[in-house]
């Protein structure tokens, strides 16, 4: 699933792309994707510009004229391109946004997992409680080190899926919660309440430090992601720890094991990430 970095490579592709350009129709072939149902949501968009192309965690918010939003979320598979009018239409493509200019803004998605949804702007968290309960974004100004303290403080919950609650924090997702706690030398078993201030110091740099890296190397391609202009991600090629099972840790030459955190496929170096020890005995137990 693409995660903050991807989505905010998307945004600002598209940005460049069509920010300014008008709609003159739309094409909806997969009307399950679309909110409201597709004649209203079709109908609502005939004639408005796109005026500016948000982000917030993994939400994509196109703001058209008229104070229209529409709440974009590229789920698993989820890919926006642009192609000159006309152009072949591939089994994938399901929706299409005709451009005033003569080109097609396409929506296209594998699984079809993706949604938009139109909303009034300003009432998105409102239409959608997933972004009014939303944590900060992890950036120097948003994700302060007193809000980690108080958060983390709160919950005995493994930090592992607590960094992927996307209320604690915006954004973060399978791949860089584990370098980030690779990084951070702290193992995803740990309970968040145990982690102590100057654990939490690092990982709120890692995390901050981590993401920017992302956005700046275009995000990372596991699987299938592309950005706005169909060009793979470059990340991928800086990853730690991730996807690294059975290969010797860069810090310590200890083999990366993969285990399995909230069902998840989570990686990490058993050396430099010791597993503490409430889930030592839990393991032992098992």
């Amino acid at each position: 699933m693409p995660e903050l970095p991807e989505v905010e490579t998307v945004r600002r592709g598209l940005t460049r792309l069509v920010k300014g350009a008008t709609i003159d129709h739309v094409d909806v072939f997969y009307r399950k994707m679309v909110t409201p149902d597709a004649e209203v949501f079709t109908a609502e968009l005939i004639g408005r510009k796109i005026e500016k192309i948000d982000r917030r965690g993994k939400y994509l918010l196109f703001r058209f004229s008229g104070e229209l939003t529409m709440v974009s979320h590229l789920r698993m598979e989820g890919k926006y391109d642009v192609q000159p009018e006309g152009s072949p239409v591939t089994k994938h493509t399901h929706v299409i946004f005709h451009l005033t200019d003569g080109r097609e803004l396409r929506y296209n998605d594998t699984r079809k997992f993706g949604r938009m949804r139109l909303v009034p702007t300003g009432t998105e968290a409102e239409a959608l409680p997933s972004l009014g309960k939303m944590g900060p974004e992890p950036t120097e100004e948003s994700l302060t080190l007193d809000y980690m303290q108080q958060v983390f403080r709160k919950s005995h919950k493994e930090v592992k899926p607590f960094l992927l609650d996307q209320s604690r924090i915006a954004g973060l997702g399978n791949i860089y919660v584990d370098e980030v706690l690779w990084l951070s030398k702290i193992n995803p078993l740990t309970p968040a309440d145990e982690l102590s201030d100057a654990q939490l110091a690092t990982l709120r740099e890692n995390i901050i430090a981590e993401m920017a890296m992302a956005i700046k190397g275009h995000g990372t391609t596991v699987h299938s992601f592309s950005t706005a202009f169909g060009e793979a991600g470059q990340f991928q090629n800086h990853l730690h720890v991730y996807g690294k099972e059975g290969e010797p840790c860069e810090r310590c030459g200890t083999e990366i094991v993969k285990i399995k955190v909230a069902q998840r496929g989570t990686h990490y170096c058993p050396r430099c990430q010791p597993v503490p020890l409430e889930a030592l005995e839990a393991l032992t137990d098992d």
